[in-house]
């Protein structure tokens, strides 16, 4: 059976099925787990499917994957970014760490950072943090999305709205060929809206998925982030863009 096949038919038991497995894959075609793998990555590299945790799922434009599933989703090139990003971070700074499994990545690498003032709307971050004792953790308000522990909300916002962080360190659901952060959640966007505005600085940490996904929901362009940390080259004439925007962008491929 050709792979041309094999990927129609792996579409069309994703639109019957919402998901499909490795295992049961391999087991409808009687090939290898590697030969599966090879094909959702295929796929997933023209954006007719996301990788999950031992498998796939369609793509969405309007919701989110789940919190788990997400962490579990290329983890090697979130650490690979957060060992970058977190590289350029300073000791003695104020700097702000938002909702995402991106950025949990970057707090585990900022564990052994000195006199650090980080405020979050993650209480995933939060506990991450609280490990070391050289940072002083502020956690704003909100509505706790328990989905994901992050606080959302106008309190979240108003929050955000006291402070000037030095560095703001940020992900998104989404990044399109335009440059544009796009995220889900509205109540998000507006509370990295905010972060942005109180920011001196802001580095994006996103993988590639984000360039084969869509959301819904504009949170604003590349031209205002400083650096951006992915792991593979951005498509079409982003690099062109951001070359224009002044946008830094730093490749690490995962490890």
């Amino acid at each position: 059976m050709s792979h041309a096949f094999r990927h129609r038919e792996i579409l069309e038991i994703a639109r019957q099925d919402g998901k499909v497995t490795v295992e049961g894959l391999a087991r409808h075609f009687g090939v290898t787990h590697q030969t599966i793998r090879r094909d959702l990555s295929d796929l997933a590299d023209t954006g007719q499917v996301e990788r999950v945790h031992g498998g796939a799922m369609l793509p969405s434009g309007t919701s989110n994957i789940g919190y788990e599933e997400r962490r579990r989703l290329n983890f090697d090139s979130k650490t690979a970014m957060a060992k970058a990003c977190a590289a350029r971070i300073p000791d003695d700074i104020s700097l702000f760490l938002n909702i995402g499994t991106s950025t949990e990545a970057v707090a585990k690498e900022l564990r052994s950072h000195r006199n650090l003032l980080v405020v979050t709307n993650n209480m995933n971050v939060a506990t991450i943090l609280a490990t070391n004792p050289d940072c002083q953790v502020v956690v704003t308000g909100g509505n706790l999305r328990r989905t994901d522990g992050g606080l959302v909300g106008k309190l979240a916002t108003d929050t955000i709205l006291q402070f000037k962080f030095d560095l703001a360190i940020i992900g998104c659901s989404a990044l399109d060929q335009d440059g544009d952060l796009l995220d889900f959640d509205i109540q998000e966007v507006g509370v990295s809206q905010a972060i942005l505005q109180q920011s001196r600085q802001t580095f994006l940490v996103a993988d590639a998925s984000k360039l084969r996904r869509s959301a819904p929901a504009r949170i604003a362009s590349l031209e205002q982030v400083a650096c951006l940390f992915t792991d593979a080259d951005l498509p079409g004439d982003l690099p062109e863009q951001c070359r224009d925007w002044g946008t830094e962008v730093v490749i690490t491929p995962p490890q």
